[in-house]
């Protein structure tokens, strides 16, 4: 199980419970795992995978209400974010975010993580993440940064839980990369990239309507 699988049923209150996931990817993100657990889940992304729990769309063009969402590593890409965060308040009360803090990294950050990755590589090992984040930065312009994130659903929902996390590990993939990573932030060497983040919205931002899939 992931550490955000761990985060997300920690926040969960218990089933039976109506969950959507934004973004679940390719992959169908937490759907599979969240329906074990015996939830009601529903799936949503352009690239979803086929199935009854999944649905190839866009979260902001359904129309429902579900208990709580699971947005995991994608509301930094949404655009209009803050039309966005409306619609995803309106769809469900508790929201549970998994999330990338890609302006944090500095050069202590990026010398770390790229110097891993030439290792990983000189070890036969190769990484998920790019080689030269100085390339990446330039392919992914518009991304939303940490601070206007959080400040937009912090507008929209009551703060449960926000810690930060690190990152950087789940791009290299090495045995030994995730507790590196840790020791080096928590002596304060380099900056935490991610972080967690869970919120209720306020009943001024939630709509009533039927169920819908």
């Amino acid at each position: 199980m992931s550490d955000f699988a761990t985060f997300v049923f920690e926040q969960l209150p218990s089933p039976p419970l109506r969950v959507l996931e934004v973004g679940c990817g390719r992959e169908g993100g937490l759907v599979e795992q969240l329906a074990e657990r015996g939830y009601d889940v529903l799936g949503v992304d352009p690239d979803a995978p086929d199935g009854e729990r999944y649905v190839r769309s866009e979260f902001q063009s359904l129309d429902g209400e579900w208990d709580a969402a699971v947005a995991g590593r994608m509301l930094h890409h949404v655009n209009p974010l803050g039309e966005s965060l409306d619609t995803l308040a309106s769809l469900a009360p508790l929201l549970v975010v998994d999330e990338f803090a890609w302006n944090r990294i500095d050069a202590a950050a990026q010398d770390w993580y790229e110097g891993q990755h030439r290792m990983l590589r000189a070890a036969g090992v190769e990484p998920f993440g790019p080689a030269s984040l100085d390339d990446w930065r330039g392919r992914h312009a518009g991304l939303h940064p940490d601070g206007l994130l959080l400040r937009e659903l912090r507008a929209r929902y009551n703060e449960l839980v926000f810690e930060r996390i690190p990152y950087l590990h789940r791009w290299l993939g090495g045995p030994s990369s995730e507790s590196l990573e840790q020791t080096l932030v928590g002596a304060g060497a380099i900056p935490a990239i991610g972080y967690r983040w869970a919120g209720s919205a306020s009943t001024s931002t939630t709509r009533s309507s039927a169920p819908s899939r």
